[in-house]
């Protein structure tokens, strides 16, 4: 099943592009108009031209005002930031603190022990659906995603795969992509951000932390996507109840959205 195609960049964890995703038998995303990625914090753009090749406009940045004054962004050349913070009511949550987290094995199994990190983590993205908050973010990522004058948008969180899934999903089920074709890619970063926090993971594991609680952090699973899904479809009915009464997008946006990611196979 087609996922987005990987950007090379060595600077930059998790940058995929979205264009060619499977929107049925003779639609596909637009390549080239809306990236997915990890914080730009190393971005550097002499080891990475790949990444300003791409000419990115806007920036969206989804992470904490903490994330952000820790790790601030370095945006590619011409490109413009925006801040859609998701968890900007609720920051102590656990994908704003991946790497507090795997650096401090007591808080992890306070916090995550007994097999509380994965239902933390599904928690999360039950929050990013319903959240007052998190429905304002990603209303502003959606309407940057349909502006003409800001695509090819980037947008990212820390490490490009909660806050950044589910941004992901909400626009590809937007335009068309099934559940399953969705799923194929919130789950295709795996990989990737295994790769990227090897070292962390083993520093936990070595300090005597647990498998499960670091796997829990640093994976994607079926069950976040699930929990988020199911949020939308128990308290909207649906993706069109919450793109119109959760989101609050106005059905020009989606059209215009529709009209410029969609196109033929």
């Amino acid at each position: 099943m087609q996922t987005a195609r990987p950007v090379p960049a060595a600077t930059v964890i998790n940058m995929r592009d979205l264009g060619g995703i499977s929107l049925g038998p003779d639609r596909r995303v637009r390549p080239g108009a809306v990236v997915r990625s990890g914080q730009l914090s190393e971005l550097d753009t002499v080891r990475d031209p790949a990444v300003t090749a791409l000419g990115i406009r806007t920036v969206v940045d989804l992470r904490t005002a903490d994330e952000r004054m820790a790790a601030p962004d370095r945006l590619p050349p011409g490109a413009r930031l925006f801040v859609a913070d998701v968890l900007g009511d609720n920051p102590g949550v656990a994908p704003a603190r991946l790497r507090a987290l795997l650096a401090d094995r007591v808080a992890a199994d306070e916090l995550l022990g007994g097999g509380k990190a994965e239902g933390l983590f599904a928690q999360t993205y039950r929050q990013m659906v319903l959240s007052p908050g998190a429905s304002a973010a990603y209303r502003a990522f959606v309407e940057t995603a349909a502006d003409d004058g800001a695509r090819p948008v980037l947008f990212h969180c820390t490490a490009g795969k909660d806050r950044t899934g589910w941004a992901t999903a909400l626009l590809l089920l937007m335009v068309g992509a099934s559940r399953e074709v969705v799923r194929a890619e919130f789950l295709a970063v795996n990989p990737v951000v295994r790769a990227a926090f090897r070292p962390y993971v083993q520093g936990f594991l070595d300090a005597g932390g647990d498998p499960e609680i670091a796997a829990a952090i640093i994976e994607v699973r079926p069950r976040y996507l699930d929990v988020a899904l199911d949020a939308m479809d128990e308290r909207w009915g649906g993706l069109d109840g919450y793109v119109r009464n959760g989101l609050r997008i106005p059905e020009p946006v989606v059209e215009r959205l529709r009209s410029r990611l969609v196109v033929s196979a």
